[in-house]
């Protein structure tokens, strides 16, 4: 394979999953049965407890908690068209397997990595995107007129506050990623195909 020998270009010490805390070994037990291994992002948090706990939890409340009526397909939209912004090689593979899998539709997943624009979307889904990708390129730009659009395309203020919370999150892990280096895991590449 082509792809780095490395989780991140980082040299941390990453412990065992013997060494980690019973909860945390539970979680990686959990992510082994439901996506047949451990993201290389949780790997990577796993050197720092307190974050790893951090970003589990809120990637777990934001992607799939309850009180949000956002769908799994449309939050993994987001952040694909974000990561696509920002160039983040890791949320590209890892999410474009998602879109893939929520979709159905291998096309979808491969234009969305590339650029959202292109697919066939809803004026509903192409509207969170147009938001999602301005707050990522220019945050200081966005004013009424784009939340005004996402309520015209049938968000209601909740919605406008989960796609924010959502685009918040990816920027904030491409920014991550990207700095370290980190690598997507191999299994990604061939999911949903």
């Amino acid at each position: 394979m082509s792809q780095p020998d490395h989780i991140t270009a980082l040299n941390l010490p990453i412990p065992t999953r013997d060494d980690l805390p019973k909860n945390i070994q539970k979680y990686f037990n959990k992510c082994d049965e439901k996506l047949g291994m451990v993201p290389n992002v949780l790997i990577s948090y796993s050197q720092d407890i307190d974050q790893l706990d951090a970003f589990s939890n809120f990637y777990n409340t934001i992607m799939f908690g309850e009180s949000s009526s956002l769908t799994p397909l449309e939050k993994e939209m987001i952040a694909v068209a974000v990561s696509s912004r920002n160039h983040c090689y890791y949320c590209l593979v890892a999410h474009g397997a998602a879109i893939r899998e929520y979709s159905q539709d291998p096309v979808l997943g491969e234009l969305m990595v590339m650029n959202y624009k292109a697919a066939n979307l809803s004026e509903r889904h192409r509207a969170m995107l147009d938001f999602a990708t301005k707050l990522t390129d220019t945050v200081d730009a966005i004013e009424e007129a784009d939340r005004q659009a996402l309520r015209d395309a049938g968000f209601n203020e909740k919605d406008i506050w989960d796609i924010a919370n959502v685009t918040g999150f990816y920027n904030m892990t491409n920014r991550v990623a990207s700095a370290v280096e980190m690598q997507p895991n191999m299994e990604y590449h061939k999911q949903n195909r």
